[in-house]
């Protein structure tokens, strides 16, 4: 597939940094697919329900042999190297992390996809590539950790050939807040800051609007908080199952921290003020 074109990233920069140094971890706490999950009956293991994430946003990405894919925020790989497995898609995954770049170069040797399947550094709100490059771009909940939103939108249409398709899901807000809700939640938000990185979460309709500004048209734009509310019971049960090797790589402090935050993201999930979003953008020809 040729060398990677890639825009450079301070390793100290955010989100890199918050990756590079909890990666590891993660997998023990989010499992392998460090994502959320979909539930339909909510009786599925999390492996389960985090494939059948995968599984929703690959039947609006409508994939064939040859197809191109810009994996924007690639995480560890493991959706880009299924798609090139499954599909025989060529995949070009970028993350700013180099700990998730090179756990994906890594899994792409390991299922013998790395003739399809590249990955690299790379900014997914200053693409460096061609116009037009793509036949699709996958944006799987990486969106709310990148500042510039509208860059990334912006960068995603310009890289779609006509005819192809933008899919992205990722945490949204659900309603606004009052300033009496904002200082209740100071503390909350303060934790999953810390936990998760620094994140800005925008409302399903911020995406549409968005897509629709650079002149593609959304075909589905689906509230989805409901399926995946079941994932932070999963994750509770990852923390405890993994307390010992999950203290050895972050500490205990952190560990608390991360069952602290399954409590808070429930609650804000119950609350209608956070939840997860699905959307199709369709480029025309």
């Amino acid at each position: 597939m040729g060398e990677l074109p890639v825009t450079p990233i301070s390793p100290g920069s955010e989100p890199a940094r918050h990756y590079d140094t909890v990666v590891g971890a993660w997998g023990k706490l989010l499992g392998e697919d460090l994502h959320y999950g979909y539930f339909h009956s909510g009786n599925e293991s999390l492996i389960e329900a985090t494939n059948e994430l995968t599984n929703q946003m690959l039947n609006l990405a409508d994939l064939r042999s040859g197809v191109h894919v810009l994996d924007v925020g690639c995480g560890t790989g493991k959706a880009g190297c299924r798609m090139a497995g499954e599909y025989a898609a060529r995949v070009t995954g970028i993350s700013p992390s180099s700990a998730c770049v090179e756990r994906a170069q890594v899994l792409a040797k390991e299922t013998r996809q790395q003739d399809l399947a590249v990955f690299g550094h790379g900014d997914g709100t200053s693409l460096s590539f061609d116009d037009n490059t793509f036949d699709c771009v996958w944006v799987m909940e990486s969106s709310h950790l990148m500042q510039d939103k509208k860059a990334l939108i912006s960068g995603c249409a310009r890289v779609l050939r006509p005819g192809g398709r933008a899919v992205l899901c990722d945490i949204i807000v659900k309603r606004k807040l009052t300033l009496e809700e904002v200082i209740e939640y100071r503390d909350e938000f303060l934790l999953l800051r810390d936990v998760f990185g620094r994140a800005i979460m925008e409302p399903l309709q911020f995406y549409q609007q968005q897509f629709e500004s650079e002149g593609l048209f959304v075909g589905t734009a689906s509230d989805i908080s409901a399926p995946t509310y079941q994932t932070f019971s999963r994750w509770r049960q990852n923390a405890n199952e993994n307390r010992e090797s999950v203290c050895r790589m972050i500490g205990e402090p952190a560990w608390k921290q991360f069952l602290l935050s399954c409590d808070v993201l429930e609650q804000l999930w119950q609350s209608n003020i956070l939840g997860y979003g699905i959307i199709c953008a369709h480029k025309n020809t």
